[in-house]
């Protein structure tokens, strides 16, 4: 169910106005930029509910700039991205940001959280052109929820290209859910395209990964 305020919210940080010039750290990008989105929605998250589209227009414009959706598209596609026509390649990407578009706009003005912090604290680097940024989004209950991005650089430019949530990686869900839905449609792109509408409950997220 694609209600979960975490997940939206958590994700929408993707849609981080770019502040990714080469010299800057991942990890200050990041905290820059969810300074400056939060900037523009508190105070008017009642008018943006009313004006969903208007929103959702903001989002789409820094998600085209930060998150690489050919990228993303493609990893999610999986073993099934080589045998599909590039047409169904570009919809695929196209509906799934379209996805992710609408989730955004809707947890931004639905997620009531009392803390996100981006820790200080982060991984070394292990390749120049790979990065991770951990952070945590605090709800207003108190609880912590962990929440990690990875990075890729391309044309001297962060990108992001996946989210872990509570231990719950959101790109192999995405990817996972794609390959039960091309086993179910008989491997039938256009089917699979048209009906993709990926899944993530409220409580596996609060939960987290089990192992």
């Amino acid at each position: 169910m694609w209600r979960s305020v975490l997940l939206a919210l958590s994700l929408v940080l993707i849609a981080l106005p770019v502040h990714s010039q080469e010299e800057t750290r991942p990890e200050q990008m990041i905290r820059n930029s969810i300074d400056e989105l939060m900037g523009q929605i508190e105070g008017r998250r009642d008018y943006f509910a009313e004006n969903i589209e208007e929103l959702e227009s903001l989002v789409e414009d820094s998600l085209v700039d930060v998150a690489d959706f050919r990228y993303i598209g493609a990893s999610v596609m999986g073993r099934y991205f080589n045998n599909a026509t590039p047409e169904q390649r570009s919809r695929f990407v196209d509906t799934f940001r379209q996805t992710l578009i609408d989730t955004y706009a809707k947890g931004l003005v639905t997620f009531d959280y009392r803390e996100l912090r981006v820790l200080d604290d982060q991984q070394e680097r292990r390749y120049e052109d790979q990065a991770s940024v951990t952070m945590e989004v605090v709800a207003t209950n108190g609880e912590v929820y962990p929440v990690s991005y990875t990075l890729r650089r391309s044309n001297g430019e962060w990108r992001v290209v996946n989210v872990i949530v509570n231990g719950i990686n959101l790109g192999l869900t995405f990817r996972n859910q794609f390959d039960q839905a091309m086993r179910e449609q008989n491997r039938d792109y256009d089917a699979v395209i048209n009906g993709w509408s990926p899944e993530v409950g409220v409580e596996e997220l609060e939960e987290g990964a089990t192992s």
